[in-house]
């Protein structure tokens, strides 16, 4: 990685999720496909089309691209919303509301983005989750804030190191495409039997 590579706003949502994976898809270059990459595919080859529109008292662009400098992010956005003045992200996921915050990483990536492409503060955000059909809230606190820089960091490093995160199986796992390639359960019962000779 040298001073003019920037980090997909995706990765966060990976990393955030697994940083075992992230570094199989940005380091070793591995993706498989399975149901779930799929869908997602689908419904990101739907929602990536470059339009604007007005509904009623709202402003939306879809599809276009968010970029930091002060944090070398770049990435295509889903949906970029105005009301009032006030503009905020909307990403698009196939499933529903999971039990972890990597998806709000990336909605909080993008607000990075707006708020130094556009100048204006970045409160909120969402996450639409097609399964559901329902918007999840995103407040963009300084926590969130802090997680997202924290994580843009971590990735910064293991672009830069190459170096493999330890696998470590989870509940997580079970949907990954990965998974095959990895073999999270088999690495630690090798540790596991180095550890007992």
């Amino acid at each position: 990685m040298n001073d003019f590579d920037y980090i997909s706003i995706a990765l966060l949502n990976q990393y955030s999720y697994c940083p075992h994976r992230c570094w199989r898809m940005s380091c070793a270059g591995e993706f498989t496909d399975n149901q779930y990459t799929i869908e997602g595919t689908s419904l990101h080859d739907r929602v990536h089309t470059l339009s604007q529109i007005n509904r009623d008292e709202t402003w939306q662009v879809r599809a276009i691209w968010l970029k930091s400098e002060r944090y070398m992010l770049i990435g295509k956005s889903d949906l970029i919303e105005s009301t009032d003045g006030e503009l905020y992200p909307v990403e698009y996921k196939r499933g529903r509301k999971g039990e972890w915050d990597n998806d709000e990483l990336q909605v909080c990536a993008q607000a990075l983005c707006l708020e130094e492409m556009t100048g204006k503060s970045i409160a909120t955000g969402y996450v639409y989750y097609a399964q559901s059909h329902q918007r999840q809230l995103v407040e963009i606190s300084e926590g969130l804030r802090q997680e997202t820089i924290a994580t843009i960091n971590a990735i910064q490093i293991l672009l830069q190191t190459g170096k493999i995160p330890p696998a470590h199986y989870s509940k997580r796992c079970q949907g990954c495409s990965l998974y095959q390639q990895c073999l999270p359960q088999a690495a630690e019962r090798v540790l596991r039997y180095q550890e007992a000779n």
